[in-house]
């Protein structure tokens, strides 16, 4: 099936496989990768050298072509699109808007870059500062995701812009590949669903978390990080919704410190970072220090197996989800059902108007 997203990247599929923190590594990348989709590298959660070290991994594994999610407003954000240069990464793809800076000197080196939005705003904003492409996550996505669901902010989307639109926030079948192409979008990006695969180093146990969810187990809360935040309900995001603030900072600071430990970020760019995330919202001390160390919270689940002190960032779609396939047989029945339903579709050969 080609579209405007497999003739920019070169992939057979127009399915891509996002950025997900400690859980886009090698070889859920590579994989996706070798199925036809476009694998994308989570790199937050690394060093520079750990990000080269994944990035030769991945090559290592597959000659298709792959991507890097960066973070736009991290401090070393030039230092990683220089690496990605040097490394000649076909695909960087951002979580917030990068600096029209960022793009020139990616789209200079011919790589192809492909920001995440939210709002129609955001997407003319980046399409006019020359993006490739963009993503557009309605609210349905797990992680951090706005108000507004996938079918209202779609066309928007589609319609504001002329670079091909990739629709993520809800999709994890082949009718949805069919949607998402009928409202004007050039493929479908998916978290969740790839999350849940063979493929995925995800410990078993919270595998099992999420495929014993129903669409009611999946909320949004702001008690994480002060932002909007698609993830399951458990225990520990009631116990931080309950808290209160001196409790909560307390917390926030522990977790912090295992971050700096892990991360070897010093204490100042950790809060940068933290205060990089609000957004112009009015965060609490600890909601900053919790934005900054909010990996370390996904890490514990995605990890180290541990639901009760971690957090698993969800789509809605975690309720709809039943198995665990490979990359290849996912993305095989993915396509085959976009294939029987564009069949199935009425005839319009001999409609009257």
């Amino acid at each position: 099936m080609e579209t405007a997203l497999t003739k920019l990247v070169g992939v057979r599929h127009p399915i891509v496989q996002t950025g997900m923190g400690w859980v886009a590594g090698p070889r859920l990348v590579s994989a996706s990768a070798n199925a036809g989709a476009l694998g994308i590298l989570a790199s937050a959660t690394m060093t520079l050298d750990q990000l080269r070290e994944a990035v030769r991994d991945v090559r290592s594994r597959t000659d298709a072509p792959f991507g890097v999610n960066l973070r736009a407003d991290a401090g070393d954000a030039r230092d990683r699109v220089r690496l990605i240069i040097e490394e000649d990464v076909r695909v960087a793809s951002f979580a917030l808007a990068p600096s029209r800076e960022l793009i020139a000197e990616l789209k200079d080196a011919g790589v192809v870059v492909i920001p995440s939005i939210g709002a129609r705003r955001h997407a003319e904003k980046v399409a006019a500062w020359g993006a490739d492409a963009v993503i557009v996550q309605g609210g349905e996505g797990g992680g951090h995701t706005g108000e507004v669901a996938t079918t209202v902010l779609l066309p928007q989307v589609v319609d504001a812009v002329d670079i091909p639109v990739i629709a993520a926030g809800g999709f994890f079948d082949g009718r949805g590949l069919v949607a998402a192409l009928a409202y004007g979008a050039a493929g479908i990006a998916m978290g969740t669903r790839f999350l849940l695969t063979s493929d995925s180093t995800v410990p078993d146990a919270v595998k099992a978390r999420y495929l014993a969810a129903t669409v009611k187990d999946v909320t949004v809360t702001t008690a994480v990080d002060g932002l909007p935040h698609r993830m399951l309900r458990t225990d520990l995001v009631n116990s931080l919704e309950e808290a209160g603030r001196t409790r909560t900072l307390t917390r926030a600071i522990r977790r912090a410190a295992r971050f700096r430990k892990l991360s070897g970020l010093t204490w100042q760019q950790m809060v940068r970072d933290g205060l990089a995330m609000k957004h112009g919202k009015d965060l609490t001390w600890s909601q900053v220090l919790l934005a900054a160390n909010t990996p370390m919270l996904l890490r514990a689940s995605m990890v180290e197996g541990r639901t009760d002190l971690g957090v698993m960032a969800s789509g809605q779609v975690a309720g709809l989800i039943e198995d665990l396939p490979s990359c290849a047989e996912l993305v095989e029945r993915v396509m085959a059902e976009a294939g029987a339903v564009l069949r199935g579709l009425p005839d319009q050969r001999h409609a009257h108007p």
